[in-house]
């Protein structure tokens, strides 16, 4: 399943999701590392891994890995386990 991310970089705590961007129909992403050399991409994956509860080898960026709007790909994990987690959430 893929999802769209609307990421801020070098936010001040990290969270996922952190609600719904109706404007660009994303999920709002925030991680503390900085937008330099892949590493708030990285940090995205561990974030996303995380909260679904899935090995990082099982998330990857799959467009926008220079922007802040992504497309992130998950597996190991059913759709509606993903959208259960993105609603109990407020997503």
């Amino acid at each position: 399943m893929t999802i769209a991310l609307d990421v801020t970089a070098g936010a001040k705590r990290q969270s996922f999701p952190a609600g719904y961007n109706e404007w660009r129909k994303s999920v709002r992403c925030q991680v503390t590392a900085p937008a330099v050399g892949g590493k708030a991409n990285r940090a995205i994956i561990d974030l996303v891994a995380e909260t679904f509860g899935i090995p990082r080898a099982d998330v990857s960026i799959i467009a926008g890995h220079t922007s802040s709007s992504k497309i992130v790909a998950i597996a190991g994990t059913s759709r509606s386990e993903i959208l259960a987690i993105l609603s109990a959430s407020g997503a």
